[in-house]
């Protein structure tokens, strides 16, 4: 081992699928070797950080709207009426569910 070029090994274990996967994109490359592979990756390989805040607060948000929406439906299903402030409110909740989608695709405030 003290004349090899790389003399440190390193060892990890996967699942099943795990394996299945890693094959799966090796066979999209010229490389045989699963040393070569994980060499390749692990040095060369890309690592991409997503920023989901956004996304999260949208889908706290709309969860939040569709409670309001539900509940205003459990009443007016109660009642067998609908109130104009209850189709209002479901108004001005459609119109909060379109501003956060944009606001989450488009980035903007």
């Amino acid at each position: 081992m003290e004349n090899r070029k790389r003399n440190i090994q390193m060892k990890f274990y996967v699942t099943e699928e795990e394996k299945r996967l890693i094959d799966e994109k090796m066979k999209q490359l010229p490389i045989k070797q699963y040393g070569a592979y994980f060499r390749k990756m692990a040095i060369d390989g890309y690592i991409l950080v997503v920023d989901r805040s956004d996304t999260k607060a949208y889908i706290r948000e709309l969860q939040a709207v569709s409670r309001n929406i539900n509940q205003i439906a459990k009443r007016a299903n109660a009642t067998g009426t609908v109130y104009r402030q209850d189709i209002e409110d479901i108004k001005k909740a459609v119109d909060e569910i379109w501003r956060l989608q944009r606001r989450t695709l488009l980035n903007q405030p």
